[in-house]
Formats: C-alpha cells, structure tokens, sequence
C-alpha cells in the first residue's frame, strides 16, 4: 500500500512541471512573433511615411524563425501536432503497435540528442563572432536549435514514461546499443560505404520511419543522419548547420499568415465570407456543397494555410448541413476536394515555399494559381450538380437582390484582404513578409475595431495557435532543407537529369509521370516538405525537356496538394473529417469521386498551359 501511496505524486509532480515548462515555450515564442511583427510593421510604417527603414529587423528575423522553428517545433510536438502517418501502424496487431509507438519515440531522443551535441559544437564555433548591424553574438541565433533540442528529448522521454514499459524498456535497449555502436566504429567502416549506398540507406530509412508513426520532420532528421554518419568526409556538424540556415527571412511570411488565418477564424471574417457565398451560388444544384467550393476560393486568398481554410470554412458548413439534412460525409468529402483546389491560390503557403526554394519570381506565382484553382473549382462544381441531381438533393430559393447587396457589403471589408496581398506582392511595393504582417494588422483591425468578435484571452489563444502552427511547419522546412542537402551532397539531382536527357522523354510523357509520383509522395510526405524536398530536384528536370518552369511550379503544387488530401494516407482528410464529425471509411468512399474529379482537372491544367501562364503573360511588363 506504502508503493502506492507513493507512486500517486509523481504524475501529477511530473504533469506540474511540463505544464510550466509548457507555459515558459509558449510565453517565449508568442512573445517572439508579437515582436517581430510590431518590428516589421514600424519598418513599413517608417519607409512609406518617413523614408526611413529599420535595418536590423533581419537580424532579428533569423532569431525569430530560429525560435519558432526549434522551441515551437518542440512544443508542437509535445501537443501532437506534427504530421504523422498513421495508416500502417493503425493495422498492426497491438503488439507491433506499441513496439513502433516506443521506437518512434526513441529514435526522437537519439537523433534529438545527438543534434543537440552537434548545436552545441555549431555554438561553440561562433563564439566570439558577431552580428554585422546589432553586434549581437552569432552563437545566438543558434541557442533556439539546442534549447529545441534539448525540449525535443524532455518532451519524448515524458511519452515513454506513458507508454506499455516492458516494450519501452527492451526496445530503448536496442535502439540505443543500436545508435551507440553505430556512431563509435563509424571510423572504422564508414570509408567503405559508397556515396550511392549511403543515399539509399537514407531514402529507404525515410520510408520505414515514416511508415511506423515517425513524425516527418523527425524522419527526415533521422535519412539526413543515416547519410552522414557513414560519410566520413562530410563532417556531422553540416547537419545543424543547414538545419539552421534552412530558415530564410522570406519564410517570416509563414506564420504571420498562420496568424491571419486564426483572426480570420475568430473575427467573424470567415462568416461573412460564407454569407456571400452562399448569396452567390446558394441556389444551384447541391447549394451549400457549391457554397463550400466557393468559400474555400476565397477564404484561401486570406488564410493562406489550407489548414485555416479548412478550420474557417469546414464548422460553418457542417452546421448549415446538418440543418438542411445533407450528409456529412459529402461535406467532409467536397471540403478536402475544395481545400486541395485551393494549394495555388495566393497567398498559399505552398506558393511561398516555391518562391524561396526556386528562382522563381513571387509575383508570378501569385498570379499563375489563379486561373488553374478556379478550373478545378469549376469541375468541382459540375460533379456536385450531378450528384445532386441523382440524388435528388432540394435546391433553395435564389437570393434577393437585397440579400445579395447586403451579403457583398458585409464581405467588401474582407475581400479587400486578398486584393490587397495579391497588389502589394505583385507589384512589388513590399516584401511577402511585410505584407503578411500587414494583412495580420488589417484582420486585428477588422476583428477587434470593427466587428468585435474576440477579447483579450481569445488574442492569447491565438497567438498560442499560430505560433505552435508555424513551429511545426518551419521545424519540418529546416529538417527538409537538411535531407535536400544530402541530397545534392550526394548528387542526386545531377543523376536525375543525366537520367531524363539519356531518356529523352517528351514533355507530354514527363508530366504525366509527374503527376502520378507528386500525388503518390504528396499523399505521404504531407504538402510542404514535399514541395520543399521535390521543387528544387523536378523544376529543372522540366525546364530540360521543354516546360515553363512556371506552369511545371503550378502543377506541381496542385498534384502536391491532391496527395495531401487524398485518403488513405493524405493527412489533410484526415483533418476533414475531424471538421465535419464523420468516420473516415464512410467518408473516404464518398471521397472518391471528388479525388477522380481533382485528378481530371490536374491533367486539363497539366496539359493545357493557357491556363497557368494566361495571366502572367497579360501582366507582364512591357519591353
């Protein structure tokens, strides 16, 4: 009775003092965003009023991403909130379950802990060095990766405190005599692995880990390790290295759209957006399926992220169905279609990643997803008709022209969002960045002074969420830019195109093949690692066999974003069907049609190029 009396305390001691720990990450990396943002705001305030700029805000910038990425990394992973492919381990017997479940956790402390040795190293070599416009010390812009590092291994050996502990024990036990012996006689046969053998080791190492519950991030982490462990000419200490160089300014963009996203959300923008919507096409064949495929069309001009599309929109929608009688399961469907639609338009996040990874011009991509997201939106549109039809769904009474005008006046203040991301980067007047936390600035605006729809607590929550968001995605881009690294380190895009030139394939042939793959890996990598991972290797694979590298970007994006909701695997439907309350197999084959329809529009997209490059080329300017 003594063991037990005693063995109670510990828990809760234990769950007091992550919840602190908790507490302290999240104050630092809300702080950090606010921070930044009130920064890059004065900037604009400053050059457009005063002439005057502020030159450091990209010294604090790097530290900014840099505590996002690794301290919000952490604590997105401590919540869950890190993509994870589910499906394999979700099949297995119990028994193998636990045994991926403690692996996956331990892999997590090994390679956390090793990075975080690495950091230190990374650290101890810039010291004494300084910033060129604050004269702050290098070392600290690397201080976040070992913090987050540190946090990483805290927060995985909590969840192995929580699972099944004989399997917990014997397996830590492998893994790290494992790790252990690897790393001493790496010396030793390291020389006689092949630059060819260790990349495949790697690759290979990505997909198992993946598939047994592997977070991406981490896995990535893990392929990254498994090349330079055996590649003694390499040092270890690239790995850190890249994995914070990975986090270039323009990435600043990332979360304080995220954070616009949530105020659109909580602001009672996304309603209004509904509203219109619903005034707008409310009246056709299978109405507010159509007013979802709409809503998404323009929410995603304001949001960004696919994500808050789909968080704005999908609780909305699901009560409007639900008081009409129509299925859930076909508003869960028609949202993973309308969301994976909506990967090209402006200001995506996907878009933004493509624009700092290629040489591709911003502008041009913000105008070139345009017109291919409201094809698919278009067929889309046409199949729910038909399967309203079949079904007989009822069609509601077409809106008043008073309805319509007083929908269109509520959302002209909300639409001015969109229209005023897409002027600014096109014509170049401010940076992504800037206009990113400008269009956060406008949202407060409209939320806070205009339609008061949240307090100061919901204001907490939110900066919370974004930044926990954006840790996640920025954590997954660093480890991204790491394994892209090894792979040019052993050469693997120069194989790809000796590979394509000696095939000669045609451009017909090339992006069909395309396609498929994208979608393939799209529905495994998850959306932004696969563009980070794929974009720099295809891009001049297709630019080599005679494709606009611009359309070649759309298309790539798209078919990326299909995969990401596309079930079984696509993280994103998953999502979806967590929005809209239904199971995922009934959901999943009402799915399939829509998924067929996507596919249809990609290939009218891939190989009519009219519609990518129709509007860059009438924007262009003249010569």
């Amino acid at each position: 009775m003594a063991a037990i009396t005693q063995a109670v305390p510990r828990p809760s001691a234990r769950r007091t003092l992550f919840a602190l720990l908790d507490g302290a990450v999240y104050t630092v990396i809300g702080a950090a965003l606010c921070a930044e943002l009130v920064a890059v705001l004065t900037n604009v305030v400053g050059r457009t009023f005063f002439h005057y700029s502020i030159l450091w805000t990209d010294e604090v910038g790097a530290l900014v991403l840099a505590v996002l990425a690794f301290l919000g990394g952490a604590i997105a992973y401590r919540h869950g909130h890190h993509s994870v492919v589910q499906t394999v381990v979700d099949a297995m017997p119990v028994r193998f379950a636990r045994i991926c479940a403690a692996l996956t956790e331990w892999l997590i402390v090994i390679v956390s802990s090793i990075t975080a040795v690495l950091s230190l190293q990374l650290l101890s070599s810039q010291m004494g060095q300084t910033t060129p416009i604050l004269g702050i010390p290098s070392s600290v812009l690397v201080a976040p990766l070992v913090a987050g590092m540190v946090l990483m291994v805290l927060y995985a050996g909590d969840k192995l405190v929580d699972l099944h502990r004989p399997t917990v024990l014997i397996t830590g036990a492998v893994a790290i005599a494992v790790a252990v012996v690897i790393v001493l006689t790496r010396a030793a046969w390291g020389p006689a692995i092949s630059s060819n053998v260790a990349i495949a080791v790697a690759l290979l190492l990505f997909l198992v880990t993946v598939l047994i519950g592997v977070p991406v991030g981490f896995a990535l982490l893990v392929s990254a390790m498994a090349y330079l462990v055996p590649t003694t000419s390499t040092p270890m200490l690239a790995l850190p290295q890249n994995l914070d160089d990975g986090l270039g300014f323009v990435l600043l963009a990332l979360p304080f759209f995220i954070f616009a996203g949530a105020i659109m959300e909580q602001g009672g923008i996304s309603i209004r957006l509904v509203d219109l919507a619903r005034a707008l096409v409310g009246h056709l064949r299978g109405g507010l399926l159509q007013v979802t495929v709409v809503s998404i069309y323009m929410v995603s001009g304001l949001s960004g992220s696919k994500a808050a599309d789909v968080a704005a929109v999908g609780p909305v929608m699901r009560t409007m169905l639900e008081r009409e009688g129509v299925r859930l399961e076909e508003g869960a469907a028609v949202l993973a279609a309308s969301a994976a639609m909506g990967e090209t338009i402006p200001p995506s996040l996907g878009l933004l990643v493509l624009g700092s990874v290629t040489s591709l011009s911003m502008g041009s991509l913000f105008t070139a997803g345009i017109v291919p997201a409201a094809v698919i939106a278009v067929c889309l549109m046409i199949l729910i008709g038909i399967r309203a039809t079949r079904t007989n769904m009822p069609r509601t009474a077409r809106a008043s022209g008073s309805t319509l005008l007083r929908s269109a006046r509520s959302a002209v203040l909300p639409l001015l969002m969109p229209v005023m991301l897409y002027v600014g980067i096109r014509t170049g007047a401010a940076t992504p960045t800037e206009i990113s936390a400008v269009a956060v600035a406008y949202g407060l605006i409209l939320s806070l002074g205009v339609y008061r729809a949240f307090g100061v607590r919901d204001f907490g929550r939110m900066i919370a969420r974004a930044s926990t968001i954006a840790g996640m995605i920025l954590f997954i881009l660093a480890a991204a830019t790491a394994f892209s690294w090894v792979l040019s380190a052993a050469q693997v895009p120069q194989v790809l195109v000796a590979t394509i030139t000696s095939w000669h394939p045609g451009p017909m042939v090339f992006l069909l093949i395309s396609v498929v793959t994208l979608v393939l890996l799209g529905s495994l990598l998850e959306g932004l690692p696969a563009v980070l991972i794929l974009a720099p290797l295809l891009l001049p694979l297709a630019t080599r066999v005679g494709i606009d590298p611009l359309h070649y970007a759309i298309v790539l994006l798209i078919a990326i974003g299909i995969g990401a909701f596309l079930p079984p695997v696509g993280v994103g439907f998953y999502v979806c069907c967590s929005v809209a309350g239904t199971k995922i197999g009934p959901s999943a084959r009402v799915m399939w049609p829509y998924a067929g329809v996507l596919g249809t529009g990609l290939l009218i997209v891939a190989f009519v190029p009219w519609f990518t490059l129709m509007l860059p080329h009438a924007f262009a300017p003249a010569r």
